[in-house]
């Protein structure tokens, strides 16, 4: 009996082992790309805001990052899928899950990239300023590459970090890596076996998206060094 249960198992590992990765490559991949990529563009723009004397601007952006910070992720996902219908507004999973994320990850790394702004010393705007430059040209030539240096590793962890938070979109019907799990999960019987083995699909994701942010901080490095 032992015998054919380890050969169960086995084989339910096996078989389970390219669904779930395709849903990964399919799914999970493209859903933390599309996301980071979205939110690092607003947390760009929040974080000038921030920045800005404007009291209008500083207002919205700093509202915008007091709610999402505020309140969890898997309530937001239920606020934009399940929520917003109630107003006539319907979004589809996929859709819904991206507005959601890239939410998060605006609001979180708008915070990264204001702190890496500011801990570029003051003395640099005054040099650009001297050499006739305007306030947006010191800022595109001389504090933002100094910035990008301070930001890329929190900004590495942060994209680290969405690959795992996908799994919440299994809970809005998002056919990602952990929603193939529980439906294989649903058919097995076999909890513990499919949960260990998408976590080290995760683990396996996570492990090689380090070593990419290692070698760009170590290319950085060499670059900011010449």
């Amino acid at each position: 009996m032992e015998v054919e249960q380890s050969d169960r198992i086995i084989g339910i590992i096996v078989d389970s082992f390219f669904p779930l990765l395709k849903a990964g490559i399919l799914f999970t991949i493209p859903l933390t790309l599309v996301s980071f990529i979205i939110g690092l563009i607003l947390a760009f723009f929040t974080a000038i805001a921030r920045l800005s004397t404007n009291k209008l601007l500083y207002g919205i952006s700093s509202f915008y990052v007091w709610v999402i910070r505020g309140t969890p992720l898997l309530v937001q996902l239920f606020i934009i899928f399940y929520g917003l219908p109630k107003l006539g507004v319907t979004i589809d999973p996929f859709p819904a899950a991206i507005i959601g994320f890239s939410l998060s990850v605006g609001a979180y790394n708008s915070e990264v990239i204001r702190a890496a702004i500011q801990s570029v010393p003051k003395g640099q705007w005054e040099a650009a300023y001297t050499i006739g430059m305007t306030k947006n040209q010191a800022r595109r030539r001389i504090i933002l590459p100094q910035a990008l240096r301070v930001a890329i590793p929190p900004l590495g962890n942060s994209f680290i970090s969405l690959v795992k938070d996908t799994s919440l979109a299994a809970t809005i019907t998002v056919t990602e890596m952990f929603q193939i799990s529980q439906q294989i999960t649903a058919m097995t019987y076999e909890p513990l076996v499919l949960y260990c083995e998408v976590a080290v699909i995760y683990l396996f994701f996570s492990t090689i998206l380090s070593a990419l942010q290692s070698r760009v901080e170590h290319r950085l490095e060499r670059r900011m060094a010449r």
